[in-house]
């Protein structure tokens, strides 16, 4: 299992949507997420920052594969169709990145 950390920005006036989005997340979408060995996924938000802050386990054994199988996913594109205007990426992430990944520094159980 590896644990994740990324962070991207929210627009100040897409808040409340990017809240109720979540609030009733698509079924086929959690679905997909768990499909692709995601677990104990969270989102949390930082006002007045306006940054969203994601942590999730990976379970499974090939992380490109599974991001590529829920890339392909077209109703997770749909879901990213509605999520994606209302974030703002930071200019700091790596290439290719949406959400900038972070590295861990520390953990215990």
């Amino acid at each position: 299992m590896t644990r994740h950390g990324q962070l991207i920005g929210i627009g100040e006036d897409a808040i409340a949507e990017y809240k109720r989005l979540h609030a009733d997340a698509w079924p086929g979408v959690l679905a997909k997420i768990s499909a692709c060995n995601i677990r104990n996924y969270s989102i949390f938000l930082k006002e007045p920052e306006n940054l969203l802050f994601a942590y999730f386990e990976y379970v499974g054994t090939d992380f490109d594969a599974d991001m590529a199988k829920m890339a392909a996913d077209p109703e997770t594109q749909r879901w990213w169709s509605f999520c994606e205007p209302l974030q703002r990426p930071l200019e700091s992430r790596n290439e290719g990145e949406w959400w900038a990944e972070m590295e861990e520094v520390f953990h215990h159980d």
